[in-house]
């Protein structure tokens, strides 16, 4: 948990009341390759800090599995739109490898927001670190060709090619496998 405060603290100093509620609220999980954080049609209760390993969100398209997202080390991870309204996600989170989390339930964190005024500057920048991904991955997805988008994940997650496995990491860039391979083998990338 020592590089979860950190991470927090550089955000925003905390103080040490704030640091001991968090000692004693924040649930430790370890999820092995290939578990679940999260089923679609379910809730989505916690948010969760990734300490080590590589989760996926993912939702079903005409029976197709859709990698939306992938999420590793020093990141939070939670299916948005089911947290925080607390209704049924459409979406699947998984472990692609053994992964460290350090998660906090819905109620806990609305308290932390209530009892600590400092925590909601942190949140915040979270939140504006989250959609400001959210808006780039939109924007490649929309905008960008897919050489684009596979040149824009090298530039910016290279560590993503060589962990993700090619069928997730192809529905991700909103290509096929093998338009995947052809990108992967072109040297004016």
């Amino acid at each position: 948990m020592d590089r979860l405060l950190q991470v927090l603290n550089a955000i925003y100093p905390m103080s040490h009341e704030l640091i001991e509620y968090l000692a004693a609220h924040i649930k430790h999980r370890i999820l092995s390759r290939r578990q679940f954080l999260l089923r679609a049609g379910h809730v989505s209760r916690d948010i969760c800090f990734i300490e080590s390993g590589l989760m996926r969100c993912y939702y079903l398209k005409d029976d197709t599995e859709i990698s939306s997202w992938f999420m590793k080390e020093d990141d939070v991870i939670v299916s948005v739109e089911s947290f925080f309204q607390q209704k049924i996600s459409y979406e699947s989170i998984q472990a692609l490898e053994t992964t460290n989390l350090y998660c906090i339930s819905y109620e806990e964190l609305q308290l932390l927001y209530k009892t600590f005024p400092e925590f909601n500057f942190i949140g915040r920048v979270l939140t504006e670190r989250y959609y400001t991904q959210s808006e780039q991955r939109l924007y490649s997805i929309r905008m960008q060709k897919s050489r684009n988008r596979y040149k824009h994940l090298m530039d910016t997650h290279p560590e993503l090619i060589m962990r993700v496995p090619s069928k997730y990491l192809a529905s991700y860039l909103g290509v096929r496998e093998e338009t995947l391979s052809r990108l992967r083998g072109r040297k004016y990338l």
